[in-house]
C-alpha cells in the first residue's frame, strides 16, 4: 500500500478533541483524519446541554471538582477532577473567543444552568440546547483558518502501525477504496465513543469504539470499560440515533411520569428528577419493563416556548408526530457516553510510545463510574489541549514501521447482530448469564469476521462488565453482590480474553 510520511502530528478524529488538540500543536505541522465532513459524525456537534464549569460569583472550580468526584461513586481521579474543573473557565471562554455564542444575562456574563448532581448552576448553553453545534461550528472556522492544519474527510481507520519496539507511528487508513499508510512523529486518536455498538443510541452510530479497539489490539492498557452512560431520556420515535431530551428540561421543572400521569421519580430517589443519571435511566428502565411506560412531562415547564428555548427537541417531537408542547414526550434510556477508554495520564500520554488519546475515546480518570453531566465538552476542549501541546513536542523516532494489515470490517448483518446483543446483555441492567451469552456471541462473530476493532470493544466493554460483580454507577449487576471494592478497572485485551474463556467454561 502507498505511504505517506506527515513531519508533524497526525490526529484521528475531528470533534471537539481531534481540534482542540490540532488548533494546541501549533506551530507544528498537524495532519486531521476524519471519515464524515468536518461537524458530521462526532458526538460533540449532538451536544444539547452545554459545558460546565466554575463561571459565576457563587461557584468555585473547587465545587466543581468535589461534585466531580461526587457523582463518579468513588472511582474518579481527583486531581484530574481539579486540573478540569480549573482549567475549565479559561476553556469556555476561549471557545466564546473564537465565536462560541453562549448565553449570555443582562449584564453580559454566561446565563449558566442547573444540571443533575451539580451544586451550582454551572452550565454554559447555547440557545437551551444548541451548545454542541454552536461551539464546533467555531472550532472548525478556527481550525479551517490556521495555517498549520490540513484536514482529509473521507478516511477511515483501520489500523496503528508500530516499530519492532511497539512505538506507534503512524496509521492504516482507508480512503475511495484504497488503503494506504501514514507516518508521523506523533499520533492522537480523538475517534469518540461506542454508541454505535447498541441498537439505542443517541450518538453516531458509526462511532463503534474503533479506535479503542485498535489501541487494545497494539497492546494499549484500557480503562472502566464497563462504565457505559445510559441517557434517561433519549425521544422514542423509532430513530436510529434516537433524539435526545436535553437533561436541561429536567433542570427547568419537567417531571417523568408513566402512562397513567403519575410522576414516578420521588419513589426512586430523592431528588427525584435531578437525581444522577443512572438513577434516572434504571428507573425509567423499570417503568417501561413494567409496562407502565415513561414519559417527560414539559408542558408546564417549557410549554408555548418549547421553540425558542429548546428548538432542537422541539423539531425531533415534531417529525416524530409528538407536540411538547401540550404532549409528554415518550422517553427511553439509550447509549450516550463511555466513560472508559484508552488510558491516558494528564497530558494525553497513553501506554504505548507515540500514541495519545483525547476525546471520549481516553479515559482519564475524571468521569469515574458515572460521569457529571455536561463535563463531556470541558473534558473534550481541555484534554484536548493538553495533548496537542504534548504532541507538538514530540519528535520522529527514526525508527522504521512494520507493514501493517488494516483490521477486518463487520458486514452490516453482524453489525446489527452485535448492537442487538450489546444492547440486550450489556445495556441499563446486567448480569452474569447475559454477560457471558454476550461474550461467547462475540466469540462467535469473530469466528465468522476476524477480529474487528468493533467485536475488540465490545469485547472489553462485556469482560470487564462480568468481571465486576458488584453495582456501581453506571453499572448495574441485577445480580450483583452488596458492596466491591471502590477500584478502577485496568485491562488489556488478553486479559479480557481470559475472562470471556474461564465464562466460557464455566457455562458449559
Amino acid at each position: 500500500m502507498d505511504r505517506i510520511q506527515h513531519d508533524g502530528v497526525l490526529i484521528v478524529g475531528a470533534g471537539l478533541a481531534g481540534l482542540s488538540a490540532a488548533l494546541a500543536a501549533a506551530p507544528r505541522k498537524v495532519l486531521v483524519l476524519t471519515g464524515a465532513p468536518l461537524n458530521h459524525g462526532c458526538s460533540s456537534a449532538w451536544a444539547q446541554g452545554g459545558m460546565a464549569a466554575a463561571l459565576s460569583a457563587d461557584d468555585t472550580p473547587a465545587l466543581h471538582a468535589a461534585d466531580t468526584v461526587a457523582a463518579g461513586a468513588g472511582l474518579v481521579d481527583a486531581d484530574m477532577a481539579r486540573l478540569l474543573a480549573e482549567e475549565g473557565p479559561a476553556a469556555v471562554r476561549k471557545l466564546a473567543a473564537m465565536g462560541a455564542p453562549f448565553d449570555r444575562d443582562a449584564q453580559g456574563e454566561f446565563a449558566t444552568s442547573l444540571e443533575a448532581a451539580h451544586s451550582r448552576a454551572r452550565v454554559a448553553r447555547v440557545k437551551g440546547d444548541q451548545a454542541g453545534r454552536a461551539i464546533m461550528d467555531a472550532v472548525v472556522k478556527a481550525a479551517l483558518s490556521a495555517r498549520h492544519i490540513q484536514v482529509r474527510a473521507g478516511a477511515r481507520l483501520r489500523g496503528l502501525l508500530q516499530d519492532a519496539e511497539g512505538t506507534v507511528r503512524g496509521v492504516v487508513v482507508e480512503q475511495d477504496g484504497r488503503l494506504m499508510e501514514i507516518t508521523a512523529a506523533a499520533t492522537i486518536l480523538a475517534t469518540g465513543g461506542v454508541g454505535g455498538l447498541y441498537a439505542v443510541t443517541t450518538t453516531p452510530p458509526e462511532l463503534r469504539g474503533e479506535g479503542l479497539g485498535l489501541a487494545a489490539l497494539a497492546g494499549a492498557q484500557i480503562a472502566d470499560p464497563e462504565f457505559v452512560q445510559f441517557h434517561p431520556t433519549a425521544i422514542d420515535i423509532g430513530r436510529d440515533p434516537a433524539p435526545l431530551a436535553t437533561e436541561a428540561l429536567r433542570g427547568e421543572g419537567a417531571k417523568l411520569i408513566n402512562a397513567a400521569g403519575e410522576a414516578f421519580m420521588a419513589g426512586y430517589h430523592p431528588d427525584a428528577e435531578l437525581a444522577p443519571r443512572d438513577v434516572v435511566a434504571r428507573a425509567i428502565h423499570a417503568e417501561r419493563e413494567a409496562g407502565r411506560g415513561a414519559f417527560l412531562d414539559a408542558r408546564a415547564a417549557v410549554g408555548d416556548h418549547f421553540p425558542e428555548e429548546f428548538p432542537a427537541v422541539f423539531a425531533a417531537c415534531l417529525s416524530g408526530g409528538i407536540d411538547p408542547r401540550v404532549q409528554p414526550i415518550p422517553v427511553s434510556p439509550a447509549c450516550h457516553y463511555h466513560m472508559g477508554g484508552i488510558v491516558t495520564d494528564a497530558h494525553g500520554a497513553t501506554s504505548l510510545p507515540g500514541l495519545y488519546a483525547a476525546g471520549e475515546c481516553a479515559s482519564t480518570g475524571v468521569h469515574g463510574a458515572n460521569r457529571l453531566a455536561s463535563n463531556s465538552l470541558l473534558e473534550a476542549a481541555v484534554f484536548g489541549t493538553r495533548a496537542g501541546e504534548a504532541a507538538r513536542d514530540a519528535r520522529d523516532p527514526g525508527t522504521r514501521p512494520l507493514r501493517a494489515m488494516a483490521a477486518p470490517d463487520l458486514p452490516e448483518a453482524a453489525i446489527a447482530q452485535l448492537r442487538t446483543a450489546m444492547s440486550r446483555d450489556a445495556g441499563v441492567v446486567r448480569d452474569a448469564a447475559g454477560l457471558t451469552r454476550l461474550l461467547a456471541e462475540i466469540d462467535a462473530l469473530e469466528t465468522a469476521h476476524g477480529r474487528a476493532p468493533a467485536l475488540v470493544a465490545a469485547r472489553l466493554v462485556a469482560s470487564a462488565a462480568l468481571d465486576r460483580k458488584a453495582s456501581l454507577g453506571a453499572h448495574f449487576r441485577a445480580d450483583g453482590v452488596a458492596e466491591g471494592e471502590r477500584r478502577r478497572t485496568f485491562i488489556t485485551l488478553p486479559t479480557a480474553n481470559r475472562i470471556a474463556a474461564v465464562a466460557a467454561v464455566a457455562a458449559e
